[in-house]
């Protein structure tokens, strides 16, 4: 009928649709609440256990890129991860998988600048971590969760290619991921405390 409304027409039978929220509008919210103390971002102490995780982190990638590096010049190279032909690090890292998460090169070729090995990618979101975790503000709790979630999704993605597609089991990756694993749970469980403190009054 003509004096129907625009969402009436074609739309018989359906209730009215809900916009889905953006993820960053997901992560404003879990973020903690500023303060009258936190409306600019100050330096704070980013704790034992995520100093610890991301150093960790930064070792195990430079560690990586080595391997990488003397595997290159010497194919014969043994690095101390490689205990058999089923476990064996330096054969993972010398994949196509090991630069630019073997996508970047598909997308934008092999010659982009992103198209760097996984353990670069790896020391800059170590650093970022460690550098976020020093900051006190919403804004660094987002992006820390956020980075953290980023990185959780590339190590499921890792562990699928590294179990299913290369029948290997890297003793380096497996570390990684799980300390990709430790940082985003710490991430999240400081994102709560402030909320539970803040009920708590």
């Amino acid at each position: 009928m003509a004096g129907q409304s625009p969402s009436h027409r074609g739309g018989r039978g359906r209730g009215p649709t809900l916009p889905v929220p953006a993820l960053w509008l997901v992560l404003f919210q879990l973020a903690p609440p500023a303060g009258p103390a936190d409306m600019g971002t100050t330096w704070r102490n980013p704790g034992w256990v995520r100093f610890a995780l991301c150093l960790a982190g930064l070792v195990i990638s430079l560690y990586a890129l080595h391997v990488k590096a003397a595997r290159a010049r010497d194919r014969d190279y043994r690095a101390l991860c490689d205990v058999g032909t089923a476990i064996s690090c330096s054969r993972v890292f010398s994949s196509r998988w090991g630069r630019g998460f073997g996508l970047v090169e598909h997308v934008l070729g092999a010659d982009s600048v992103l198209n760097q090995s996984n353990s670069i990618f790896g020391c800059i979101f170590y650093t970022l971590q460690l550098g976020l975790g020093c900051l006190r503000g919403r804004w660094a709790s987002i992006l820390l969760i956020l980075s953290s979630l980023v990185s959780l999704a590339g190590s499921v993605y890792l562990a699928w290619i590294l179990f299913f597609v290369l029948y290997d089991f890297c003793i380096v990756c497996i570390t990684t991921y799980a300390v990709n694993v430790g940082l985003m749970l710490l991430s999240f469980r400081e994102v709560q405390e402030p909320q539970s403190k803040a009920k708590g009054h």
